[in-house]
């Protein structure tokens, strides 16, 4: 089977920046620890075998982040693919971290960040990373009042010019902090909670149509809640 007839590549490419395109259809990790995302998977050797189909089936886009788990997500990424396809790029996120208590807290001051960047780096088995995302908020996640978002993209521009990044993304982002980022340095991918049922970050993918970035939907299928059982009557009309 070709590249171009696998399933993950049926639905078109995204090509947001130069040496960047991957199918539309990417696979996110964040389920494969145990539950409330720690620890590890009741199955390993399923969690293994999902990732290893899913490149097999044409995804070539893996989301994940160190914070999954900890560790865990990239940990299980690692053994199933490494040495990874030559195709093949890893978006990671930082900018949040776990505390004992299984919570996603923000933690995005230049130093965490930089620290972040170096423990997605050990865990995933690479010398760079292909795409890391700033998570900003959403989900009831504020980014930190005491250090500027600026500040904070700015350190992984640093990063990138190190040759530790390739591309830099957004996650949880307004318009706003979007333009912000561009007068920084270029933004490739945008991940924004977007589905039938949330339609709040439509201004952003607006946005990102018009200014060629990739726009990266997270919980797409809601968990499963788009089902056609559901009331269509409270369906956004936008």
């Amino acid at each position: 089977m070709s590249q171009e007839s696998k399933p993950a590549a049926i639905a078109g490419r995204l090509q947001p920046a130069d040496g960047l395109s991957v199918n539309r259809l990417g696979y996110g990790a964040m389920q494969l620890p145990g539950p409330m995302i720690w620890g590890p998977p009741a199955d390993k050797g399923t969690a293994l075998a999902v990732l290893r189909r899913a490149v097999e089936l044409g995804v070539d886009h893996i989301d994940t982040s160190d914070a999954y788990g900890p560790h865990i997500a990239n940990e299980l990424i690692r053994e199933a693919l490494h040495p990874y396809p030559e195709n093949l790029v890893i978006a990671t996120k930082v900018g949040v971290v776990r505390d004992e208590y299984k919570t996603f807290n923000a933690e995005a001051d230049p130093q965490a960040l930089r620290d972040q960047v170096e423990e997605n780096l050990a865990t995933l088995g690479l010398a760079r990373l292909d795409l890391v995302y700033l998570r900003v908020g959403g989900d009831g996640m504020l980014f930190p009042a005491e250090t500027p978002f600026e500040e904070s993209f700015g350190a992984l521009v640093q990063l990138r010019e190190r040759g530790l990044i390739r591309h830099l993304g957004l996650s949880g982002v307004t318009v706003e902090q979007l333009e912000k980022a561009r007068e920084i340095a270029p933004v490739a991918f945008v991940q924004n909670r977007f589905h039938l049922l949330d339609r709040g970050s439509l201004d952003v993918l607006r946005y990102c149509e018009d200014h060629d970035i990739a726009f990266v939907p997270y919980f797409p299928l809601v968990a499963g809640a788009l089902n056609p059982g559901i009331d269509k009557s409270q369906l956004p009309r936008t």
